[in-house]
């Protein structure tokens, strides 16, 4: 990979500011993995924001995320790479990813390191954006202004199915378009009971997603998802662990039910296993994860040669743009996890989300934000 200096446009780098922030959530959130014992319930949401401002004035920030573990790493891989942007061209994106990917070469091009340098690739690309004056998705080149939404937050397994089908209706009062619920129970019993009420509840018109978050075996997955068949179900997501390509492949070929899986690989070549062996209808690529826009990018041009459908993973504050830019009709995950780091707000309405007209990525940090900072460091000039 080279990594060779080309002619600067005018404009340099010429700070860089990380922060650590986390975001506690209002009550302990339960997937199957959390009522199986294998992990404990997600009480925050650590973030790794990239703030980046240029001899000219010009500014762009990106953020990057973990569950549970994982925050102080990013954070600490992060910093020490950040000093390898400082005096470099901001247009010049790509080349800036390779070089903060062999600053750190002994890690690898995949997990925590390159989840820590997406905030940097993640934030390159909203300045590119605010400079030319365009909303991300419109430099990418969209193909929509407005993106099918769904709501997840609402149907984790914590929640009690009476609470999970009122959020259901909050969500659609609201304009969100779908719902998904968690499922995965130790007694699948259960998940078949909670699914069978909340599909009564909204009725066969409304689209309805399940998720299973790795929970199922190869034949637990292949008896529920043939019982799942008569729910009209819009997808099951990561029914099988997120690495077993030949097992989701075998549930795509045997199943009408679509299969979505992806969500938790953290890098394109991981994605490509996926891609080249069918093992899914919806690719869940989630930028934060595999190293930003950059990456994104490349996954989802070979998405599209192959035909399949997108749903990127959670940041909808990203994801919108990407999904925007995306040729086949996607679908965007809506969480409201994350709202009280914004000022702004993106416009759900009739079942989507609304492209903003604001430069970028479109979104600055509230003082809450700043407030909930548990490290923060300044690299460049202004250090």
């Amino acid at each position: 990979m080279s990594v060779v200096s080309m002619p600067s446009a005018g404009d340099r780098i010429r700070s860089v500011r990380l922060s650590s922030v986390y975001l506690p959530l209002a009550v302990p959130v339960s997937d199957a993995k959390v009522l199986t014992g294998v992990q404990k319930a997600m009480t925050e949401v650590a973030l790794l924001f990239a703030e980046i401002g240029t001899e000219e004035g010009h500014e762009g920030i990106g953020f990057s995320y973990s569950k549970r573990a994982g925050g102080p790493g990013q954070f600490a891989h992060a910093r020490e790479v950040a000093g390898e942007l400082v005096g470099e061209d901001p247009n010049d994106i790509g080349r800036l990813w390779g070089k903060l990917v062999w600053a750190g070469a002994s890690v690898g091009r995949s997990g925590l390191a390159t989840q820590a340098i997406a905030a940097f690739d993640i934030a390159l690309w909203d300045l590119k954006a605010k400079r030319a004056g365009l909303p991300l998705a419109k430099l990418l080149g969209a193909h929509r202004d407005s993106v099918r939404c769904y709501n997840t937050s609402g149907g984790f397994l914590h929640t009690p199915v009476e609470q999970v089908m009122e959020n259901a209706t909050a969500s659609l009062e609201r304009g969100i378009g779908g719902v998904k619920i968690k499922v995965g129970q130790p007694d699948s019993a259960e998940d078949l009971k909670r699914l069978a009420a909340v599909r009564a509840h909204l009725g066969d018109g409304v689209p309805l997603m399940v998720d299973a978050n790795q929970q199922w075996d190869r034949p637990t997955a292949a008896r529920l998802g043939r019982a799942l068949e008569s729910f009209g179900l819009t997808w099951i997501e990561e029914p099988l662990d997120a690495y077993d390509a030949e097992g989701h492949a075998a549930l795509a070929a045997a199943l009408d039910t679509p299969i979505a899986t992806g969500e938790m690989l953290s890098s394109v070549a991981e994605h490509v296993a996926l891609i080249d062996a069918r093992a899914c209808d919806i690719i869940q690529p989630d930028a934060p994860r595999v190293g930003g826009i950059t990456q994104f990018l490349k996954l989802a041009a070979l998405a599209d040669h192959h035909r399949l459908q997108l749903a990127p993973h959670f940041a909808m504050e990203i994801h919108l743009h990407l999904a925007a830019a995306y040729p086949h009709e996607p679908w965007v995950e809506h969480f409201e996890w994350l709202e009280p780091l914004f000022n702004e707000r993106l416009e759900i309405r009739d079942g989507r989300m609304h492209l903003s007209d604001r430069p970028g990525l479109g979104f600055t940090l509230t003082d809450q934000a700043r407030a909930w900072t548990r490290e923060s460091c300044r690299t460049g000039v202004d250090a």
